[in-house]
Parts: structure tokens; C-alpha cells; sequence
């Protein structure tokens, strides 16, 4: 049993906390570390995104990682690309945000399981969306989600945190604090309304979406609906955030 974690690099204790799950599972795991091109419909962004590669090892080996793949752009994709389609799903939300951008993850995640031929693959919630994509694909891999992992004051570690400035890493702390106290709303309505209001005091985060969904679904959540999730994507010093979280019963 091979147990794949895929990564970009830049490996933070997220990233560990994915390759633990995976070494629970079995006792080989494959770490990839690839930036996907096909995924950035910013070329400049892509150029920006941190590489770490002598790091990005000695962290996944001691979260215990048995090997280490960091391909070249050739092996992924070794003659013409053909993107494949990552559906409806892939189109709204970030996908309305990021035209193209689920389609070229998929692409790359179809590529990395053609190689590794993994039985179990292990990728974290944090990107949700991105999840319910690649559990959506026609695989035979074991699609498994793994906890979020947050900074002190809740702010979801991601590789692009490290861009930030100092006043923009305390002004990113909103997104938490708008999830945080929507949690135990009474109601969809102002579980919306708390997260709105909330991340409105904070003047440099610019906000691309704010919803509260079906997280089965990702049609907006209304109160039958059994298990909601609020979704928030923006900016801060144009760095691009997102984070979610299950919304509790408040009732």
C-alpha cells in the first residue's frame, strides 16, 4: 500500500500534519513536490510562489516520509498537454475567481497518480473546494481530508503566509475571527451576517466571497441543510487567502 501526499512545496507543519496521517495508514509514503504550472492563471504569482526544496526534505522525511519525488516539469507532462476538465464544481466560487485553475489540478493530480499509481492519496481541508474536485474524479485512489492546521490565532497555515507583510499577517487573522464567531449562529442568516460584519473592520482584507454552503453540495446553505461550511477567499497585500470551517448547531 503506497500512500501519496502531493504538495507544491514550501512545507509548513500543515504539510506534516498530512504526511503523519499518511504514515498511519501505511509504511510508504510518497511526498511529491511540484509546482503546477497549469494551475496559476497568474504568471507572475507563479513566479512569486516560495521554493524551499532542501527544507521542504528535511521536513517531510522527519514527519515521515519513506521518499521524497520532486519531478521536472518533462515528467509530468511529457508532450502535449491535455487539460482535463474538472466539471461544474471547478467553475464557481474559487473557480469562478481562478478560471482554469481546478482544471489544471486535476490535470496534474490524474498525472501523479498515473505515475505513483498510489492506493491512497491524502490532501488537506483547508482547500475544500479543491478536495471535493479531486474526490469527484473518476480514481480508484482513496481520497482521504485531513484537518486544517492553524497558527496561534487561528490563521490556517498555507505557503503563502510567508508573503505577507507583519501588519498584513495581524490583518489576516479576520478571516479566522469571522468564521470563529459565525460558528454557533442560530441561524444561516446570521451566521452570514456575523461573517460579513466581521470581516468588514478590517480594511485591508478584500474580500472575493464570503457564503455559507452545503458542503456536500456547494449550493448556498439554507436551515434544513444538514451539514453547512463557510467559505472565504481574498486578499491581504495582494496575497491571496482562503480558509473554512464547519458551521456548528447553534440551536
Amino acid at each position: 500500500m503506497t500512500v501519496l501526499v502531493p504538495t507544491m512545496g514550501a512545507l509548513h507543519k500543515g504539510h506534516q500534519a498530512l504526511i503523519k496521517r499518511a504514515r498511519s495508514l501505511s509504511k510508504e509514503v510518497v511526498v511529491s513536490i511540484f509546482i503546477n504550472p497549469l494551475q496559476f492563471e497568474n504568471k507572475d504569482d507563479l513566479e512569486k510562489y516560495p521554493r524551499s526544496p532542501e527544507k521542504d526534505i528535511q521536513l517531510a522525511t522527519l514527519a515521515g516520509a519513506t521518499e521524497i519525488w520532486l519531478p521536472e516539469y518533462e515528467e509530468i507532462y511529457p508532450g502535449d498537454i491535455s487539460k482535463l476538465s474538472a466539471g461544474p464544481l471547478g467553475q464557481i466560487f474559487e473557480g469562478k475567481s481562478r478560471p482554469e485553475h481546478f482544471d489544471g489540478v486535476v490535470t496534474v493530480v490524474n498525472r501523479l497518480f498515473e505515475i505513483v499509481k498510489p492506493t491512497t492519496a491524502v490532501f488537506g481541508e483547508k482547500d475544500f473546494q479543491q478536495l471535493a474536485i479531486i474526490k469527484a474524479m473518476k480514481s480508484k485512489v482513496e481520497i482521504i481530508g485531513v484537518p486544517t492546521v492553524r497558527e496561534f490565532d487561528g490563521l490556517a497555515l498555507s505557503s503563502r503566509n510567508i508573503r505577507l507583510t507583519e501588519q498584513g499577517r495581524v490583518s489576516a487573522n479576520v478571516i479566522h475571527r469571522a468564521l470563529a464567531a459565525a460558528h454557533l449562529a442560530p441561524t444561516v442568516a446570521i451566521a452570514q451576517e456575523i461573517i460579513d460584519t466581521t470581516l468588514a473592520t478590517e480594511p485591508a482584507f478584500k474580500c472575493d466571497y464570503a457564503a455559507i454552503i452545503d458542503e456536500n453540495t456547494f449550493e448556498f446553505a439554507n436551515e434544513t441543510t444538514k451539514h453547512k461550511r463557510a467559505i472565504i477567499a481574498g486578499w491581504i497585500d495582494g496575497i491571496r487567502l482562503i480558509d473554512n470551517m464547519r458551521m456548528g448547531e447553534g440551536r
